[in-house]
């Protein structure tokens, strides 16, 4: 009977398994829970924001704020650049810390603290995004978004009462946003004097700390201590509007200062070349420094005069009488089309002799190329008496002094005790439009003394920088600027000038602030702006 049991009860544990497993499937096919229900599915434009960063925590900035730009190129850039950056940094760290040590020995008695290794290791920082700021003053403002996982090695040995201590940086992490701001620029390489660097917010700072080939950062609360304390003391140098200031270059240098003034009289010219099929030449005279962006100054035209006499004087700043020249260019006026040039020649003025006059007989020449067989044809002479006049000591202009830091020069000598010298800076324009065409230049009218920017050729966004002086018997208090942003016609067309839209600006904020930097609507104009700079010299 035993047997007969064992097998019967075999035969019905797997009965019963096997009609469990039928009718589970059964059930778990055949019957949904009423609880469960199907899951909603949006586009990712409906998610908040925490919801997005819940789904992409390493979601880059400028994804998440329009206003930071992707900057692929940067990163490229410093990958390739990885290596030789490392070794540059740690170098200039090195240089950096050296004295920093040096005062810090002497003050603990400690015997000497060195570097045993130094790299940043093989993965370069990366950049999430950059924001940049657009200001009326000569500056660039950047932000950045900085995410730094490094693998860096560094190795400091510390050397005190005999004993000897390693401590080994590993692991360091970065996550910052670092404004960074170019100023003032300047006309000389690298474009920039002075490089700002602050924190807009506190940094996250994380790093492991090897002692005796311990972590001592796993002593617990001490991980948390250092990470707050590194925050707080570098947040409390660098965070906005603290900076870090980086000299690049001496602004004074950047910015040549005047060293004197170029008295020249144009008195005459002889033997000129005809030049008009139609009876004689018009001549007129041309005069400028080298390496000056001011306009040149011109004499008046004589009309069918082949030895025409002027006899008039003008007054050029010199700023580097070593390398500037005086290019002096004739040219004979035509009503219709472009002007022709009857010759040129220049004048070095490091030839000339301080404070004497010297009167000069130059042949007109068709360029500077002394190889050039065109030279060889006679063209007429032009005579000059020119002088040049350094300042004095005490007329020079200060060094140190910055024209873009905001302050504003001394009036030249000669300027009216109870007066001054009104200075206007035509810097740039946006979204000029003409109806016909858009070659602008801009004309400053001031109390009947009209002055005008070079044109510029098809450009809605031009740049001059053009400067204009007034020299005023009484402060201008009461009286008003007017510029007219005009468009030059084409020299072949039917069209005629066109005015792309005009202001006037109350001069008693210039006198009362005596410097001024602002853009300003186009009045008639439909989105046309202007950045003009005035100054109140006294």
């Amino acid at each position: 009977m035993g047997f007969f049991s064992s097998v019967l009860g075999f035969f019905g544990f797997g009965v019963g398994l096997f009609a469990g497993i039928v009718i589970g499937y059964f059930l778990f096919i055949y019957f949904q829970p009423t609880d469960v229900k199907d899951p909603t599915i949006r586009p990712l434009v409906e998610h908040d924001s925490k919801s997005l960063e819940r789904m992409f925590p390493e979601i880059p900035l400028w994804v998440k704020n329009p206003d930071f730009d992707r900057v692929d190129w940067l990163n490229k850039f410093l990958e390739t650049m990885w290596p030789y950056l490392d070794k540059a940094i740690c170098k200039m760290a090195k240089e950096i810390s050296k004295p920093i040590i040096e005062e810090n020995t002497k003050k603990y008695k400690i015997d000497s603290v060195e570097f045993e290794t130094l790299t940043l290791g093989s993965l370069p920082p990366t950049f999430q995004g950059m924001k940049v700021y657009h200001t009326d003053e000569k500056e660039l403002i950047m932000e950045l978004l900085l995410k730094w996982a490094a693998n860096p090695n560094i190795t400091v040995v510390v050397k005190a009462y005999g004993l000897k201590v390693t401590a080994q940086v590993v692991d360091l992490q970065v996550f910052a946003i670092p404004r960074i701001t170019l100023k003032p620029l300047v006309p000389n390489f690298p474009c920039f004097a002075n490089i700002l660097v602050s924190l807009m917010e506190k940094p996250h700072v994380d790093f492991g700390l090897k002692l005796l080939g311990a972590d001592v950062m796993a002593v617990p609360g001490l991980y948390r201590f250092v990470q707050e304390t590194i925050k707080t003391q570098v947040a409390n140098m660098y965070l906005w509007p603290r900076t870090l200031d980086v000299p690049v270059m001496d602004p004074s240098k950047a910015f040549q200062k005047p060293v004197g003034i170029l008295l020249v009289n144009v008195v005459r010219a002889q033997k000129l070349k005809k030049k008009d099929l139609m009876g004689k030449s018009d001549p007129y005279v041309k005069i400028k420094l080298t390496e000056d962006k001011l306009p040149s100054k011109k004499t008046t035209v004589k009309r069918s005069n082949l030895n025409p006499e002027w006899n008039e004087e003008f007054k050029l700043v010199v700023k580097d009488p070593q390398s500037q020249a005086l290019e002096i260019s004739v040219y004979d006026w035509e009503q219709v089309g472009k002007h022709d040039k009857m010759g040129m020649n220049v004048v070095p003025l490091r030839d000339l002799t301080p404070d004497e006059p010297k009167i000069l007989t130059l042949e007109l020449l068709k360029n500077m190329d002394p190889n050039d067989v065109q030279n060889e044809k006679s063209r007429g002479q032009i005579i000059l008496e020119v002088t040049y006049k350094p300042f004095q000591e005490g007329d020079a202009p200060k060094e140190g002094t910055d024209d873009d830091s905001g302050a504003v020069e001394k009036a030249p000598e000669g300027t009216p005790s109870g007066g001054g010298l009104l200075v206007v800076i035509v810097h740039e324009a946006q979204d000029l439009e003409g109806k016909h065409h858009t070659n602008p230049y801009v004309r400053v009218i001031f109390r009947g003394e009209e002055r005008k920017t070079r044109h510029i050729k098809k450009n809605r966004d031009p740049r001059w920088g053009d400067e204009f002086q007034f020299m005023c018997e009484e402060p201008p208090t009461n009286d008003r600027i007017h510029l007219e942003v005009l468009s030059k016609a084409p020299s072949i067309g039917i069209h005629s000038k066109e005015v792309l839209g005009y202001i006037d600006i109350n001069l008693a904020d210039v006198v009362s602030n005596k410097r001024i930097n602002e853009k300003y609507h186009l009045i008639d104009s439909k989105n046309g702006r202007i950045q003009i700079e005035m100054q109140w010299r006294t």
